[in-house]
């Protein structure tokens, strides 16, 4: 029974709401997750890399602890990027489609009107998504109320303090204290994140380190290609011909790295854009929106600028170099095989990078075939 969102404890509108987005069986950490967030609520670690369901652990509960006839603010969610937080929205938004009493969700990022944001927060509203330099910019204008928060949502906390928001997430903590729970997401749990949860969770909250051999998703195909670094590029070309009208992301180490192979793969004439993390936030937006409506075919793409990229489509994944941390292989991965569809996954590796492949396969339960 617990195999079920029913027998998990969702309730049925919102479980309504998952299968009209296609979502019929709970992923690992779902089934790990909403049993102790719906039935207790309390304190929550979870070790989990993107692409496991995190969304669902943690909305599906939080809407559940939502009390829609009150108007005011009682649940933040902070995450560490504009994409991941207007993603989370969106499902949040989604999950609601079937249930009688609406919930409002505000996604408040950079990049987006300030205006507008203080002007929507005058509405009645629930619960806000946020990333954590809009959080402060609007209570520095005196614009949110948390004196109703019950839940604060730390997701993806590693990747924030990755990019420098230490000081901003514990402002946070601190300014949400009448909250009655905190849920941090975390691929991993580094020193500073480590100080966040002594600092601001109870010693007893429960901690749950989804094994990465059930994080990867099972509707994607790994394979692998050995070239010497000059040979690269010709071998991405001939496998991209082959692709008809698939859409695809191919992943590079460095900026350089990635607007040098998109200049490359222009020059043969394929529709491709590039994410780079030196593109302001508009151009970002911009790249992923043409993306979307097709304007461009392939993607390239560093790891910190793909942060959060959610594209219905995407057929496959190149990594032209293996990232440096295996979170990352996991995440790039995850842009394919999404919403039910088959995906692959595949790694460009020289002679000496066969090892790696097989920590791969160790480390994440998978299977690589060699493509030639």
């Amino acid at each position: 029974m617990l195999k079920t969102f029913k027998g998990l404890g969702v309730r049925s509108d919102l479980i309504q709401g998952l299968e009209a987005l296609g979502i019929r069986e709970p992923t690992p950490i779902q089934r790990e997750a909403l049993p102790f967030l719906i039935q207790n609520g309390g304190d929550f670690i979870a070790q989990a890399q993107t692409g496991t369901g995190k969304t669902a652990a943690f909305g599906l509960p939080l809407l559940m602890q939502v009390d829609p006839t009150l108007g005011s603010i009682q649940a933040v969610v902070v995450a560490p990027t504009r994409e991941l937080a207007k993603q989370i929205g969106k499902q949040l938004f989604r999950f609601t489609k079937h249930c009688a009493q609406k919930i409002f969700v505000e996604v408040l990022t950079g990049g987006d009107k300030m205006e507008a944001q203080v002007a929507a927060l005058q509405r009645p509203t629930h619960i806000v998504v946020v990333t954590p330099g809009r959080f402060l910019d609007l209570l520095g204008q005196k614009a949110l109320s948390l004196e109703a928060v019950k839940l604060l949502v730390l997701d993806e906390a590693d990747e924030m303090l990755t990019l420098g928001f230490k000081a901003e997430v514990s402002l946070i903590c601190s300014r949400t204290q009448g909250r009655r729970a905190t849920w941090l997401f975390s691929a991993t749990i580094p020193d500073g994140v480590q100080r966040l949860i002594t600092d601001y969770m109870a010693p007893t909250a429960h901690v749950l380190k989804v094994d990465q051999r059930h994080v990867v998703n099972r509707d994607i195909e790994h394979r692998f290609i050995v070239s010497a670094v000059k040979d690269k590029t010709q071998k991405i070309v001939v496998f991209l011909r082959r692709q008809g009208t698939e859409k695809g992301v191919v992943f590079c180490r460095t900026k350089i790295g990635a607007v040098a192979l998109a200049d490359e793969l222009a020059a043969e004439g394929f529709p491709v854009g590039v994410l780079q993390g030196d593109l302001m936030q508009l151009d970002r937006d911009k790249v992923l929106r043409s993306f979307r409506k097709g304007r461009f075919q392939f993607l390239i793409a560093t790891d910190v600028a793909a942060r959060g990229i959610d594209v219905e489509g995407v057929a496959f994944v190149i990594h032209h170099q293996l990232p440096g941390q295996i979170e990352n292989y996991t995440h790039r991965s995850g842009r394919t095989g999404r919403a039910g569809r088959r995906g692959m996954s595949i790694a460009m590796i020289g002679q000496r990078e066969k090892a790696d492949i097989v920590q791969l396969e160790k480390r994440l339960g998978l299977k690589f075939t060699e493509m030639r």
